[in-house]
């Protein structure tokens, strides 16, 4: 048996090719359960992570993630979201996978053992990067050579991995232990090791949005509206947020270029658009912080009317 708690056999898999479909399925269930609840001891080791990330967005830097794998599939899913959810610029979002976006229509397992090829692509690394290396084992070859060379250019590194004694940890910055279970399936780490992974990475990139102002009041307000879908969306958020009609609200999102806070600051007095942008440069483009701003000055401006 191995060692490794995301090779080893469960318990409970004995026979499991011989159970009637439905207890085979309540086993997965009861297993993808569990695989979550793990996440729960990492919560601050997640908060950490998300410091680190944040500060590096905030600074123009990048947010690099470095996988193999299924563990590999999770990041992608996690960085292709944020320039779409969260308006964060794509130059900024960096994906490194074993074998690259090719391989995906074949996932085959050696490009994960080439330290050489992660060396390669890790040279988009620069100082004051941040890189996510995740790793079922903790001890993916790709993903333990791009951790090497992030630490030597003086970026940041946050290590996920699923197993106690991983060695990508030694390499880490920030380490965020996933320690889920033996698999049903013995090694098929897509199954629990993946689903927490999962988890953390949504809650991390989700904590790292609202730091850097993307969240108002449980709303996605630095979305990219690229859609008719989303442009409704944008509007219904300018609506609420500002306390407006539908129809004002999709007429002041048109003028702000489709920016849900400017439209938002458009609402709330601000003289034009550029006026807005100023307004949101100045809050570091935490709109609460520019409305807030915004109201103080017209106070300011209604008091010296007066007198």
């Amino acid at each position: 048996m191995s060692r490794n708690a995301t090779e080893a056999r469960h318990g409970m898999a004995a026979g499991l090719d011989t159970f009637e479909p439905t207890a085979i399925l309540e086993l997965l269930a009861s297993g993808q359960q569990e695989a979550a609840r793990v996440v729960n001891p990492s919560i601050a080791a997640i908060a950490e992570a998300a410091e680190l990330v944040a500060a590096a967005l905030a600074k123009g830097r990048k947010l690099v993630y470095a996988g193999a794998g299924s563990s590999g599939l999770m990041a992608m899913a996690d960085a292709l979201e944020l320039p779409g959810t969260y308006g964060i610029p794509r130059e900024q979002i960096v994906l490194l996978l074993a074998g690259g976006v090719s391989s995906l229509t074949d996932m085959v397992g050696a490009p994960e053992d080439d330290t050489a090829l992660a060396a390669r692509d890790a040279a988009v690394l620069e100082r004051d990067d941040c890189v996510i290396c995740v790793s079922a084992s903790g001890s993916t070859p790709y993903a333990m050579a791009v951790a090497d060379v992030a630490r030597a250019r003086g970026a940041k590194v946050v290590a996920m991995a699923n197993n106690r004694d991983a060695r990508l940890f030694a390499q880490a910055d920030v380490s965020i232990l996933l320690e889920t279970p033996p698999e049903l399936v013995a090694g098929s780490t897509r199954m629990g090791a993946g689903t927490a992974q999962k988890i953390a990475f949504n809650m991390l990139s989700t904590l790292v949005a609202i730091k850097l102002g993307h969240v108002h009041d449980g709303h996605m307000v630095n979305l990219r509206p690229d859609n008719e879908k989303l442009r409704l969306r944008a509007a219904g958020m300018v609506a609420e947020i500002a306390g407006i009609g539908f129809d004002e609200a999709q007429q002041l999102l048109h003028a702000a270029d489709n920016s849900v806070k400017i439209a938002v600051l458009l609402a709330a007095g601000a003289a034009n658009a550029d006026a807005a942008r100023h307004i949101l440069i100045r809050s570091g483009q935490v709109l609460r912080k520019a409305l807030a701003e915004l109201n103080t000055t017209e106070t300011t401006v209604k008091r010296a009317a007066k007198r």
